[in-house]
């Protein structure tokens, strides 16, 4: 099993600052509960204009932002930041799944977005995701590596190895092996593949996902136990052995 992610801090060391925007206060008890457990501080706010005043007062370093509001929508709150010049990490909610509406909001100056329902872990990595990319936070162990049994990957040098054996990989492998080893002991289907590593929708080619999983397991898994592992009918999922 590997460790918990190191605690995220600012650059005075105090902890990150995120605000989380829905009307929907069962769910912004939820993420705010979620977010506290990893120590970081959280406010939330239940409109969009609420939302505008809160980022003035508390000034977060990641904003997790419901697209479909009834007084301010979303993709508005995020209009008004940029033109104001703010630059701060918006993750999206949305219900929508459309790939219009995700290029939409991605367009807009978004970071990144996940679909209702979701899991709270799956908000929690991205936020990481964001606020690490941002260079506004940094880990408190100073060591950004990601652990799935011996493989180890350092998301900074871009190293990878199993067993203490150096892997090389080309920069789509490693993106993709950092997809899965963010995911570890979750499925992840071949369309959320397309679109978190190649960034686009590729039409129903899920081919490609295939061939670069199989390039993949040649290099991780090939004369070892595997750790890449193909769930029939819904995509892969990487974890360590029992």
């Amino acid at each position: 099993m590997s460790a918990s992610p190191a605690p995220l801090l600012r650059a005075d060391g105090t902890p990150v600052r995120v605000l989380v925007v829905d009307d929907e206060q069962m769910l912004t008890d939820l993420l705010s509960m979620a977010l506290k457990m990893e120590g970081w501080e959280v406010r939330t706010a239940g409109s969009g204009f609420e939302a505008l005043s809160a980022v003035k007062e508390f000034r977060p370093d990641a904003l997790v932002l419901d697209i479909m509001m009834p007084d301010l929508d979303g993709m508005s709150v995020l209009q008004r930041l940029r033109q104001s010049g703010d630059d701060v990490p918006v993750l999206f909610l949305t219900a929508k799944d459309a790939v219009s509406d995700r290029v939409a909001g991605l367009t807009a100056g978004g970071d990144d977005y996940v679909t209702k329902p979701f899991s709270l872990e799956e908000v929690v990595a991205r936020l990481r995701a964001l606020m690490r990319r941002a260079g506004s936070v940094h880990a408190a162990d100073a060591e950004p590596i990601l652990r799935v049994g011996d493989l180890s990957l350092n998301e900074d040098s871009h190293e990878v190895e199993r067993a203490g054996t150096e892997i090389e990989l080309t920069a789509t492998e490693f993106e993709l092996l950092r997809f899965l080893m963010r995911n570890q002991r979750r499925v992840v289907s071949k369309a959320q593949i397309l679109d978190r590593v190649w960034n686009y929708d590729f039409g129903g080619r899920s081919s490609v996902v295939e061939l670069y999983i199989s390039y993949l397991r040649k290099k991780i898994d090939h004369g070892r136990e595997p750790l890449i592992h193909t769930v029939r009918g819904v995509g892969y999922m990487i974890k360590a052995p029992q």
